[in-house]
């Protein structure tokens, strides 16, 4: 046989660590990238931390928070102007003027019940899974089957019980629980709500930047159809049954191996003991800016001593090369977690100018669909970048998550925030005759004579989450 040339198209997955890295990286809290930032300091000696002010090294992480401001200003009719340095000792309440802020009565922090009740305690997997369901577009009957679905996630993140079961305890048909829990399953963490470890790790897969790739697609016939194989290391036979040349099985093999078996270990119960803002919201005129926090992003660089010794190419040198190469990659992928922080926040800022005027009361509906429309992002990332995320503004500091809440119908056949409506709650109440107390049915009276249709149960609901007492542990003599 004359040897030859041959041309061959094809498409291999590899960016698939780096994807990974840079979908572990957008999940992190700030605190916590601080600790992987320095992990990687310590094991890569391609990585140095760039202290030095005014220093230019030819690589650098230098995230881009500094925009056009057509694109990160919006035109909004507000006085407030932030000075361009603020003193040392100052404190917010110095430098703005929030005008909405009562004059008596309980300090600002008490109209904002949902911040202060999520930071009070820790979050656990379910608390996780039902702020994404109260934020889907789900019926009575569907919110009712996905909290039951909630409740049955153990803490590895799988569902505890059968179909049958779920269906025999809401005494419907199993055909109505399964397509809800298709919607559960495609909550963040990835891979949460399966019934086994091979639909867990199918539920990461198809969640993936690129699932349609070959690699993706094998990799997905791998852990539906032949999980026992590949526990046994058997790659022979695999190759063999699923017809696939050595190399893009073992990238197929690699993909799971970078898979999570257990995805509710990633949504822990520890709290933060502090908050470092991701992001710092002010006023320029009567434009508001949305910048990142500097104080938040670590300032990388590569070592240019060891990068030109990289550039040998005896095997003595190799490593070098592995680490500069790795190196690059961990910069580039903290650039694109700082770019997507960005770009969600100044979509939620966008969308909730009136509460930046206004207060909470002003607050419009919102949920993870409209922030993922706006940017083009799936939901589970616009979760992902919410979670854990923060941002500093003239009214104070507030959870990326803040600003999400479900809808409430109004007369108008419009709709009002939840959160709105707590806001109205707490107003209603500190204005309230001491001797005399609202009650919850007054209260929900006092909101239809305004145009929002509210259950007297929902009332106490959104009284208690704002650590209000009922009227009779409220009045006073």
């Amino acid at each position: 046989m004359k040897p030859g040339l041959e041309l061959k198209l094809g498409q291999h997955l590899t960016m698939t660590p780096q994807l990974q890295q840079a979908i572990r990286l957008l999940q992190l809290s700030t605190l916590d990238l601080r600790q992987e930032v320095q992990s990687m300091l310590e094991s890569n000696p391609l990585l140095d931390e760039d202290v030095e002010e005014g220093n230019e090294p030819a690589e650098a992480l230098e995230p881009r928070s500094e925009t056009h401001a057509d694109e990160r200003q919006l035109d909004l009719d507000a006085d407030d102007a932030l000075p361009n340095e603020l003193p040392v000792d100052s404190q917010w309440d110095d430098i703005y003027d929030l005008g909405n802020t009562p004059s008596a009565g309980p300090p600002p922090d008490d109209d904002l019940p949902d911040f202060e009740a999520r930071n009070s305690r820790s979050q656990s997997l379910q608390d996780y899974l039902r702020w994404q369901a109260d934020l889907s577009h789900f019926s009575v009957q569907e919110r009712n089957i996905a909290e039951v679905i909630i409740d049955a996630v153990d803490d590895s993140g799988y569902l505890a019980a059968s179909i049958e079961e779920l269906a025999a305890t809401l005494e419907l048909a199993p055909a109505d629980v399964t397509p809800v829990l298709r919607r559960v399953q495609d909550f963040d963490p990835p891979g949460v709500a399966a019934r086994d470890l091979g639909e867990c790790l199918s539920l990461q897969l198809r969640q993936l930047p690129q699932p349609d790739l070959p690699v993706v697609t094998l990799a997905r016939r791998i852990v539906e159809a032949h999980l026992d194989l590949l526990g046994k290391h058997d790659y022979g036979r695999l190759g063999q049954l699923l017809n696939a040349d050595p190399e893009t099985l073992r990238q197929a093999v690699a993909l799971i191996a970078s898979l999570n078996p257990k995805p509710g270990s990633t949504v822990g119960d520890d709290s933060a003991e502090y908050v470092i803002p991701d992001v710092i919201v002010r006023w320029r005129g009567r434009q508001l800016r949305v910048e990142l926090n500097p104080e938040a992003m670590p300032r990388l660089r590569i070592n240019r001593h060891y990068a030109e010794m990289a550039s040998a190419r005896d095997a003595a040198h190799r490593y070098i090369q592995d680490q500069l190469s790795e190196a690059r990659w961990f910069i580039k992928s903290l650039q694109s977690r700082q770019e997507t922080v960005l770009k969600v926040a100044s979509a939620i800022v966008e969308r909730q100018q009136d509460f930046f005027r206004h207060g909470p009361e002003s607050m419009r509906p919102m949920v993870l669909r409209d922030i993922a429309e706006a940017v083009e992002m799936h939901e589970s990332t616009v979760s992902r970048v919410t979670n854990q995320k923060y941002m500093i503004t003239p009214r104070g500091l507030f959870e990326f998550k803040y600003f999400f809440s479900s809808h409430v119908n109004t007369d108008s056949g419009g709709a009002a925030s939840a959160t709105a409506i707590r806001a109205l709650i707490v107003k209603f109440v500190q204005a309230e005759d001491p001797q005399h107390p609202l009650s919850d049915a007054e209260i929900a009276k006092i909101l239809a004579d305004q145009g929002v249709q509210i259950a007297r149960r929902t009332v106490a609901k959104y009284r208690e989450a704002a650590n209000i007492p009922p009227a009779s542990q409220r009045r006073r003599l």
